[in-house]
Parts: structure tokens; sequence; C-alpha cells
């Protein structure tokens, strides 16, 4: 009997019911090797993961070939149900000589059996597969976008999203689509939002009389009108929401749907390489900004307007006037000088990242808060704060040559092994977006209560609508919660780390200060600076595996600060 593994893949649940695909897949693998006297021992199938992703950023796929290279891994052969699923592009020529390298056979059913790796026609259909899976999520990329560009052009629809500072959503008539107008799915649109349709409009009229960006958001302050983050808390929990900010005032003057119309593909996801030098560990999604002539607009006004759009257009003036101007008296000024701690140093205040200066000759960190937002009463922020780099490095590397110092190091990991289990259980973030679905849960089935008591049916399906989208987002900061927790680490891994590290100490006290950065990163340091108490925390996280930060959500939509 030959023992087998199964690997597979599907994608977001959005998109999939994970379980069907798994159960569809795994039923192809199985009538491919049963016949053969084949069964499946263990399984390695990745949900939520694009087919763009190579094997090796994929978890499951990982550990699938992770486990070719124990000689003990309980099985002998891995079967795929579904190859299109499995492989994209050119991943199955990048895959397949580790199955040849460490000898074991990949069974598919396109090609009736396992992989002859010396076989040209099975190394084309493979390819053609490979190739086939590209083409097909490129055509529905293309579809899709070709879509939602006719439906923002000509019928002006609403496409998702948050609604933008100063509106609110409101039903718009039944789902067009049948089958999701019979799920509870209607259209919505735009609606001023009584409480900050108001500010809109003081904003564009204060920038017009001449006021510049960080009055008006230091007006709004002072009058106590909450800032965006702090009208929608819900959304903007990683934001403080104490004052208003520059950048929230900038990104509602250049926000073009206060006119009444519908505006889409502001933004564009570009494709970019990970290492340019290794091409095959893929890309990564980053959005950026298209210009404003690639901009989609609609026909004809759509929602009730907050400004004219001559208001608007003199208001876009202005600013690429001003903007204009500024690039004109400001050169470009290049920093040629290396700062130890850069991105390493925070403000214990605001918790920003302090910036790199460099002032009469020597390296320095600031925090300009009030730089950048409006002063307030909630947090007493001076207006900079300051420290010079040559008063914390001596001190730090005194620390770190003697908590990493060989006759520290039975103390190191002990201290090391506690914080990670004590940090590791339940994060703030995590237990806050797991109350918010307990309590989505509990209201969405008192409204399906309500409406079997013959409630409203407009009215009980817009309240579920609503709170499956606060699920939703509630489910996506857990997703992002728990995908940056560290792996616990054993002691023997951490005794590892700790004695590579303390190996380096040496490196560190003999090196010049613009030459340590990459070994306090190695160090994994984050410092905190409180300049009140004259105090710096210092923080060491030495990691062995390599993580991916995600992006909060919201950062890409400035108007919510």
């Amino acid at each position: 009997m030959t023992r087998f593994a199964f690997a597979g893949r599907c994608s977001t649940e959005d998109l999939q019911d994970p379980e069907t695909s798994r159960n569809w897949q795994l039923t192809r693998a199985r009538a491919l090797i049963e016949p053969a006297g084949g069964t499946i021992v263990s399984e390695y199938f990745d949900a939520g993961h694009s087919r763009a992703l190579p094997w090796k950023r994929r978890p499951q796929a990982a550990a699938l070939l992770k486990a070719l290279r124990d000689p003990h891994r309980g099985f002998d052969a891995v079967v795929i149900g579904e190859p299109q699923r499995t492989f994209y592009g050119n991943q199955f020529g990048n895959t397949f000589p580790l199955f040849v390298h460490f000898g074991v056979p990949l069974w598919v059913p396109e090609v009736g059996g396992a992989i002859d790796p010396d076989n040209e026609a099975h190394d084309l259909v493979m390819s053609v597969f490979g190739g086939m899976s590209k083409g097909e999520r490129n055509r529905i990329k293309i579809r899709v976008r070709t879509a939602m560009a006719s439906q923002a052009r000509i019928e002006g629809r609403y496409l998702g999203g948050r609604p933008p500072y100063g509106y609110r959503l409101a039903f718009a008539g039944r789902h067009p689509n049948p089958a999701k107008a019979a799920n509870g799915k209607h259209l919505r649109r735009l609606e001023p939002d009584p409480d900050t349709a108001l500010v809109v409009v003081r904003i564009f009229t204060d920038y017009l009389r001449g006021k510049g960006l960080y009055a008006i958001a230091e007006g709004l302050t002072h009058d106590g009108i909450p800032c965006p983050s702090a009208h929608d808390r819900a959304r903007n929990r990683h934001r403080d929401g104490h004052a208003w900010s520059k950048g929230a005032v900038r990104a509602i003057l250049a926000n073009p749907r206060y006119t009444g119309h519908q505006v889409w593909n502001k933004q564009r996801k570009d494709e970019v390489l990970l290492d340019i030098d290794d091409v095959t560990l893929g890309h990564r999604t980053k959005l950026a900004w298209n210009a404003p002539d690639q901009w989609i607009w609609s026909a004809q006004p759509v929602h009730e307007p907050l400004i004219s759009k001559d208001t608007f257009t003199r208001a876009q003036a202005k600013r690429q006037a001003r903007s204009t101007h500024q690039y004109l008296e400001r050169k470009p000024r290049p920093s040629a000088h290396g700062y130890a701690l850069r991105g390493l140093i925070r403000c214990a205040i605001c918790d920003r990242r302090m910036q790199g200066t460099f002032n009469n000759g020597k390296p320095h960190y600031r925090c300009r808060y009030t730089a950048e937002y409006a002063k307030n009463a909630a947090m007493d922020h001076p207006l900079t704060v300051y420290v010079r780099e040559e008063v914390i490095l001596p001190e730090l590397d005194k620390w770190i040559a003697t908590t990493f110092a060989p006759g520290r190091l039975t103390a190191t990991l002990h201290a090391m092994h506690q914080t990670q289990s004590s940090a590791v259980p339940v994060t703030t973030a995590t237990a806050a977006a797991r109350r918010t679905i307990t309590e989505c849960n509990r209201r969405i089935t008192q409204y399906r209560a309500a409406l079997d008591a013959g409630a409203d049916p407009q009215l009980a399906t817009e309240w579920i609508n609503q709170t499956q989208s606060e699920k939703a987002a509630a489910q996506q900061d857990l997703l992002a919660a728990t995908a940056v927790e560290p792996d616990i680490l054993t002691a023997d891994q951490i005794r590892s780390m700790v004695t590579e590290l303390g190996a380096m100490t040496d490196r560190l006290l003999a090196a010049a200060p613009e030459r340590k950065r990459p070994i306090y990163e190695d160090f994994g340091l984050t410092l905190t600076l409180d300049m009140q108490k004259r105090v710096a925390t210092v923080e060491s996280q030495p990691s062995q595996a390599c993580t991916y930060d995600l992006c909060p959500r919201g950062d890409l939509n400035p108007h919510a600060r």
C-alpha cells in the first residue's frame, strides 16, 4: 500500500466554500490513487491563499516542501486533485525539481498517475495548466475591472468601500442580480450625514478663503468637532482619534465624490517583486494612487452633492498651485547620513516612530506630532521631542553586552521564554475583534427573529447587512492580529539564537555607529523614549523567521484619520 499526502488549495472564503472545494479535490485525488492501492495519510490544504503566491509563501504548501526533506515524513508520494488550483504560471517548473531531488513521486489526474520527470509530454501538460491558471486569473481581473468601470461611468453605482467622511450609506433598491436579491442583498447609495456633512462644507470654505491645512485642523479641533477616526471608532480602532490632522483635511479636499458624482479607479493594485534577485518568491500587492485623468467619473451626479463642481475645481487648482510653489522653493535633500536607530525608536507619548535628523554635525531623533496633528487637551505633547543619538547608543550597547553575555545566557533564556508564554495567548486587538464578532452574531440572530415575528423586511434586512459589514471588518482585524503573532520558540531554538547573538556582541562594540543598525535589527530591538521621565525602554525580540507586515486597514484611506 502506497501512502500519499494530499495537496490542494482554494481561494478566499468570500469566493468559495473551503470545505466544498477541499472535498471535490480530495475526491478526484482518491479516484486516482485508490485503484492503485494508495491511501491518503496526511493533508496539506491552503484555504484563502491566492494561487499567485509561490508554494514557499503558502503555509500548507510550505509545510509540504519542508516535509519532503524529512526522511521520516510518513508518506511515500504526493497527490494533487486539481493542478490548475495548485500551480500558477511557472510554479510547477520551480517546484517539481524538489520532488525529483527527494525521490517523492507527484501524482495528478491529468497524466493518469505519477509525473515522469523524463517525459516531455508530462512536462508540457503541467506547464499548460500553469499557463491556463494564470490566464484564468488575468481574464477574471479584466472582466471585473471592465464591469466596475461601466457600472461607475454609466450607472453611477456605489461600488462598495467605506463611505467618505460627510456621507453615510442609504438603501438604493433591490440588487439587479436576482440570486443576490433573493439573499437579501440590495444596492446602496451615499446620502449626507447630518453630523458631518457641514464639516466638509466648512473645510472647503475655509480653504478657499485662504486658511492652510494645519489652521483648518486646529480650528476644527478647537471647536470640539470629532476627527474622522473619532467619529467612526468602530472602523478606526487603530487610531487615537484625539485631533484633526493635516492629512485628514488634505484627503477631504482631494475627494471628488463630494461633488455628487461617483468616482472610481482612484487607486490601483500593483504586483511588486518581493526580491528582484529571486523572482521565485513572487509578488506582493501594493496599492498606488492613479493620476486624476485615469479616474472614472459617473456621467451624471448620482447622490446629493455637498459642494459644487466649481468649488472642487477651484480647490484643486489652489492645491496644485501651492504644491508647485513648494516644489520650486524646496530642493530635494537626500540624506547621506546613517542613523543607527532609524525606524527602531518611538515616542512614548504618541507611539509614533521618531524621525532621524542631523543637527550640529551629529545625528538626532525627533518627534513632531504637533506638526501634523492639531494641539488638543487629550494629548499633552511638546512641540518637539528631541534626543541625541550619542546619548542612547553607549547605554544601549552596554545593555546588550550585559544581557547577551555568556554568563547571563541562562537568565536571558528564561526571561525570553517566560515573555513568550505570557504574551502569546490573547492580544488586545484579538480580544476586541472576537468580542465584536460575538456581538454581531447575537444581533444578527435577534434581527432574524424580529423578521420572523413580522418586522419590516426592508428595515430588518438593512440592519442585518450593516451588522454583517461590521462582522466582516472585525474578522479582517482578527486575521491581521493573529497573522502577526509570532511563533512560540522552543528553549533549544532560543538558546541557539542567543548564542549566535551573543557572538555578535564583540562586532557591535567595535562597529562604527552608522554601521550598527543591521546588528540592532538582528537583535530585534525596539526602543520607546519617554523624555518627560528621561527613560528609554528597550525590548529585544530576535526572530529566526522572516515575516511580512500587514498594513492596518485604513492606512491607505487618509480621510479616516
